[in-house]
């Protein structure tokens, strides 16, 4: 069954033009045109994966992603028309998965669509294992208990709110704890040799993380900073 991709694109003639390209390759095409048509159609089909543009009436893309996350773990590749360091920050703030300036080539745009649904795929297989009978692993550090088995964290017994991303690198930091990781080891084995984005995804990540799991985010007791090479988990 093909996968689905919901673009978002107030230019008619760049929206038609990603249509059919995407189309080409043979995904399921839905498209809108502005921020609270985008909504109601995500919430109706959930997409496999959202193409979203960020300068949208009605609703801005930053918007429309920050909503979305919240109710859905559909991969979303933001489009820009700026290529502004704030503006690729806000949009992995508010859940962005990878992000693309125009201008962009078809080919660029097609291999960031199928890294972003290969990972999307690789999770839904790590969920379907973790639910078998078999599968069973909790790691503990303290008040924090990471129980892969469920794909649940606790820290002082309460559940945690984790994104897909935020728990994935948790549980990479844990199973790694003690060893520098440099933010490059880090995105190839956390967001796929295929992801195509920079360090930044990490930090922001990193910060979030810190955000939930420390006594105080502005003095990281678990996640530390390793001057000039990256992250260090002690637990």
């Amino acid at each position: 069954m093909p996968e689905t991709i919901l673009v978002v694109e107030d230019e008619p003639a760049l929206q038609e033009t990603l249509a059919y390209n995407l189309k080409k390759e043979g995904y399921t095409v839905k498209t809108a045109g502005d921020g609270r048509v985008a909504l109601e159609t995500a919430r109706k089909i959930k997409p496999d994966l959202l193409v979203l543009d960020i300068m949208l009436p009605e609703l801005d893309g930053f918007e429309v992603a920050r909503i979305i996350r919240k109710e859905m773990t559909t991969p979303i590749l933001m489009l820009t028309a700026r290529d502004d360091e704030i503006d690729r920050v806000v949009g992995l703030e508010v859940g962005a998965d990878d992000y693309l300036t125009k201008p962009f080539s078809m080919r660029e745009l097609m291999a960031r669509v199928k890294a972003q649904l290969r990972r999307a795929r690789l999770l839904r297989e790590e969920l379907s294992k973790s639910a078998s009978p078999t599968a069973h692993e909790t790691l503990t550090f303290g008040n924090l208990v990471i129980n892969i088995t469920r794909r649940e964290v606790t820290l002082d017994e309460k559940p945690l709110q984790l994104k897909p991303q935020e728990y994935e690198l948790l549980v990479f930091f844990a199973e790694h704890k003690g060893q520098m990781l440099s933010r490059e080891f880090i995105l190839e084995r956390v967001w796929g040799w295929d992801f195509i984005g920079d360090s930044r995804t990490v930090d922001v990540h990193v910060r979030w993380l810190r955000q939930k799991i420390e006594k105080d985010s502005a003095k990281p007791e678990r996640i530390v900073t390793v001057r000039g090479g990256g992250y260090r988990f002690e637990g």
